[in-house]
């Protein structure tokens, strides 16, 4: 049931975006629009509150308890973003506004944009793990090995997203040279 709840939630999530988006830029009915994006949160709530429900009716924790809250930390944490760069497309596309700024490509720029990415990891994987203790100190005796491995889960996609993240500080893509550079590069090598 719970993980039927998730993917209702992820569909969900899709709709009311795609539906706020369409009303916001083809419509034009911008309050109507803030409307269906602020129910956004109402589907996290609803599975926050379902899981807890199933938990309190003596369901034994199970991995669908653990990806619900790992769901609901990334959307916590991703789901603004997600929202704030599709509006950026959308306006793109449909209502003719300049085409919304990429990440950096290179240098520094990319490796403080990674970082920002990585702390919006911490902030998914802080609330997952806050809700996988609240399950466990909820169901108290009962087995609870699969709500510690949904926080080691977390931990594990933390660390392996801030070891990406520190790539790109410690070697920094470079930006390609231009076409004359090059050739001057490539002038000085034949002289040599």
């Amino acid at each position: 049931m719970i993980v039927a709840l998730i993917v209702a939630c992820e569909v969900g999530f899709w709709v009311l975006l795609a539906a706020g988006l369409a009303v916001r830029y083809l419509l034009r009915l911008r309050r109507t629009s803030v409307a269906l994006l602020l129910c956004e949160p109402l589907l996290e709530l609803l599975l926050f509150v379902v899981t807890a429900v199933d938990l309190k009716k003596g369901a034994e924790p199970s991995w669908e308890h653990g990806l619900a809250a790992l769901y609901i930390g990334f959307t916590v944490a991703y789901g603004h973003y997600t929202i704030r760069w599709l509006d950026g497309h959308a306006a793109h596309r449909l209502t003719g506004a300049p085409k919304p700024v990429g990440p950096p490509r290179h240098g520094l720029a990319r490796a403080r944009h990674e970082g920002r990415l990585w702390l919006r990891t911490v902030v998914a994987a802080a609330v997952a793990c806050a809700l996988l203790q609240a399950a466990i100190r909820y169901v108290g005796d009962g087995d609870t090995s699969s709500l510690r491995t949904f926080q080691w889960a977390a931990l594990r996609a933390l660390v392996i997203h801030g070891l990406i993240a520190l790539t790109y500080l410690i070697w920094p893509k470079k930006r390609p040279a231009t076409a004359a550079a090059r050739a001057e590069q490539d002038r000085t090598l034949t002289e040599r």
